[in-house]
């Protein structure tokens, strides 16, 4: 049997997809954390693009390294039961499109929070509900992307929504009113267990740190309301 190790960041939503399709694929499996800002020699020798995820497969006395989340994702797909994939190739192909999708949300929300002043703020805000409105007019009824089957799209949003769960603590800048299919599927993703167990409890408190310590305009408000705090 082989022996799985995630290699992860704290706050890293791309290693988020890959522990939630874990837990869905009730996969047994180690989590090894580095510090992105001080790599250590090891890390950087095992992750050609230094960056994370890396999944490390120990099996049948020899290991292997996999890196990028969409390829562990579909490493995990070919290799372990509970298929997430839907089994029709067109549906397949529609699922790994909106996958990508979610990789572009992902761009467009380190946009938002790096944005430097108020008005680019703003306007990275009204990027991100155009983005999220298509995603809204591609739901069903729910209660997944997919209807009533988890499946891999869902690993690529719940991270999504975890981070307007931090937003909103600062303000509201996206109206999650406007998106009542998405505000539902939201809602069940945050319920669901392999998506809580995705992140450590503090991750709220280390997703602010981070934003915090960002030069932009959200890291001006954190820091306003941390002297408010203090």
């Amino acid at each position: 049997m082989s022996k799985l190790t995630l290699v992860s960041h704290h706050l890293c939503p791309y290693v988020q997809r890959a522990a939630i399709a874990l837990a869905e694929k009730a996969v047994p499996f180690e989590r090894n954390y580095v510090d992105l800002s001080n790599k250590p020699d090891w890390f950087r020798r095992l992750s050609p693009l230094g960056k994370v995820p890396v999944l490390r497969v120990r099996t049948g006395g020899r290991e292997a390294v996999i890196f990028e989340s969409a390829v562990i994702l579909e490493y995990l797909e070919e290799t372990q039961p509970r298929p997430l994939h839907p089994d029709d190739p067109l549906e397949r192909a529609r699922h790994r499109s909106w996958i990508e999708f979610g990789s572009s949300v992902l761009n467009r929300i380190a946009a938002f929070y790096s944005a430097r002043s108020e008005a680019a703020l703003a306007a990275e805000a009204c990027a991100l509900s155009e983005m999220l409105g298509k995603v809204e007019a591609e739901l069903g009824e729910g209660p997944w992307f997919a209807g009533a089957e988890f499946s891999l799209v869902d690993t690529a949003y719940g991270p999504i929504f975890r981070y307007f769960d931090v937003f909103e603590e600062i303000g509201e800048f996206v109206s999650f009113d406007s998106f009542p299919k998405l505000s539902a599927w939201r809602s069940e993703l945050a319920r669901r267990p392999s998506v809580q167990q995705a992140v450590s409890p503090d991750y709220p408190e280390r997703l602010l740190v981070f934003l915090k310590n960002r030069e932009s305009a959200l890291g001006a408000r954190v820091r306003a309301e941390y002297a408010m705090s203090s």
